[in-house]
């Protein structure tokens, strides 16, 4: 399955976003993280991070049960409960496909997922978990992200939402795009077709999609990280 990465750091200081893909017995998970904050130590914590997810979630060939089974890991980090440490953390979507399965979505925070049909229609999987969503107010902030200690029913009981959503996806073959905050607003927010960018090979794809968010940003780029994979229909994963 043809995949391809590209990201620029913007005007962060660090690069803090991440990707990573992990094969299991003929599943494959694709990860992208957005580090929360902008430091080495949140650089280094989440490409580990990326991996820890993609390793977990291709083992498990479910996307929610791999990024379940990291997010509770974490979250039962001691230092983790307590209000004033501060800690490395960020948001993250997770793609796996599994032979015979649809694909599983999986998130917490606001990296989306995306899938673009061979038709051309681009549809968002993903829910932003942010106060725009919540109060319709700053998409800044964000309301669930790995790291946290919180559980699902106490995400839910103060936004609204679980710690970690998912959906099933298509079983037809499909170009899959994750991509981080800093990659989809400038282009939605300049009114852009998301979709403009993402019909070359994933590499080109891949890259004309990072760069293009990075042109049409505000005064303040943010990291913009994209990853851009053709994937089968579910009846040939082999």
């Amino acid at each position: 399955m043809a995949h391809a990465t590209a990201q620029l750091i913007g005007d962060r200081s660090h690069q803090c976003d991440a990707t990573a893909t992990y094969s299991h017995d003929g599943a494959r998970a694709y990860v992208l993280c957005d580090g929360i904050g902008s430091s080495a130590e949140v650089r280094s914590w989440t490409i580990t991070a990326a991996r820890r997810v993609a390793r977990a979630a291709a083992r498990s060939g479910e996307a929610e049960a791999g990024l379940r089974a990291v997010y509770n890991s974490y979250a039962g980090e001691p230092e983790r409960s307590d209000p004033y440490a501060d800690l490395p953390n960020a948001c993250v979507a997770v793609a796996v496909t599994a032979p015979g399965k649809p694909l599983t979505i999986a998130w917490c925070g606001d990296v989306r997922a995306y899938i673009l049909t061979p038709g051309g229609a681009l549809q968002c999987l993903t829910a932003d978990h942010n106060f725009r969503r919540v109060f319709s107010r700053s998409r800044n902030i964000v309301t669930s992200y790995l790291g946290a200690s919180e559980s699902d029913d106490q995400r839910k009981a103060r936004y609204g939402h679980p710690a970690i959503e998912s959906v099933t996806g298509t079983a037809e073959a499909c170009r899959l795009l994750l991509a981080s905050d800093g990659a989809y607003e400038p282009l939605e927010d300049s009114a852009r077709n998301l979709a403009d960018y993402l019909k070359r090979d994933p590499k080109r794809a891949a890259t004309d999609f990072a760069a293009a968010a990075i042109e049409h940003a505000s005064s303040h780029a943010d990291n913009a990280t994209v990853l851009v994979a053709d994937l089968p229909a579910a009846g040939s994963r082999e």
